[in-house]
């Protein structure tokens, strides 16, 4: 996630943002935060905080920062009458409710060979590869566009006003959003979402970063999942992405394969603090992207 989209949380729940300095130089050394969310158990509604973004300099992780600065955040959520919390993790800890597995499409395959992301299969020169995963120049769905702030109250009933403007209207390089309008009756009938996540490459005389976008959320009601996806893969090529990543989480098991994504080698384990569910999920039971 871009800084400047973090600095948009800190401004809603500045209370609930922990920051280490270094006292002599103010450096920030470690960081943590929770923002509140009204999150849909088994039909219930239950209000939590998705606690994110917590970084600790490698310098200092074997000081046990990291259980203080929870420690913390949890004592302020606590004061302000929130009890539960949601988290990822990439490490097993006690204990998840469940464990969703990464998924990456090549957009770019030369460059993601080149950089050590992905290699070459058998008997696949790079030529053949790069005509593999070639995608249309545009967007195939009729009425497929860019979301716009009027859209919103149709895509997503369950979220406020200011949630919506927040997490899901586009911002460039944080979040792209998109809608298929009915060229008709102009409903808003779907729509697609994916946050940019940037990473540094290290080693590569060529290259320095690797643009990488991440599915969010996604709503499928006339356009067919699969090809509402494919158009995402479209427009996320055309404004020089990488690589597309995304969970197998709600129902993108069903457009995975079929779309050329290939599983990865990253796990993603959820967490519930002071909530406890009967069973272990299914990815297919999980509605819940943590950014």
């Amino acid at each position: 996630m871009s800084g400047s989209h973090a600095i948009l949380i800190l401004k809603k729940c500045v209370r609930r943002c922990i920051g280490v300095r270094v006292k002599s130089s103010k450096k920030l050394v470690a960081f943590v935060t929770a923002v509140p969310a009204r999150i849909r158990v088994r039909g219930e509604i239950v209000m939590m905080v998705e606690v994110n973004l917590l970084c600790v300099h490698k310098k200092l992780r074997s000081k046990r920062l990291a259980p203080d600065m929870i420690k913390e955040v949890t004592r302020r959520v606590h004061l302000e009458n929130i009890w539960q919390a949601a988290y990822t993790a990439g490490v097993v800890l006690p204990t998840p409710i469940i464990t969703c597995q990464y998924w990456h499409r090549s957009l770019n395959p030369k460059m993601l060979i080149d950089v050590g992301f992905s290699r070459l299969g058998a008997r696949m020169p790079m030529s053949r590869t790069i005509k593999l995963y070639k995608l249309p120049e545009q967007p195939v769905t009729p009425g497929f566009r860019k979301m716009e702030i009027h859209d919103q109250f149709v895509v997503v009933p369950d979220f406020s006003e200011d949630d919506v403007e927040h997490w899901l209207l586009p911002k460039a390089d944080v979040i792209g959003s998109c809608v298929v309008e009915s060229p008709g009756t102009h409903e808003i009938t779907d729509f697609c979402s994916f946050y940019t996540l940037p990473s540094s490459i290290l080693g590569s005389h060529t290259h320095s970063i690797l643009k990488a976008t991440y599915s969010y959320y996604n709503v499928s009601t006339k356009t067919p999942l699969l090809q509402l996806m494919n158009d995402a893969l479209i427009v996320a090529k055309k404004i020089d992405f990488d690589v597309f990543n995304a969970l197998d989480v709600m129902h993108n098991e069903s457009y995975l394969k079929e779309l050329k994504f290939g599983p990865g080698d990253g796990k993603l384990h959820y967490y519930f603090y002071n909530y406890i569910l009967k069973h272990v999920l299914r990815p297919s039971e999980l509605g819940l992207v943590l950014l």
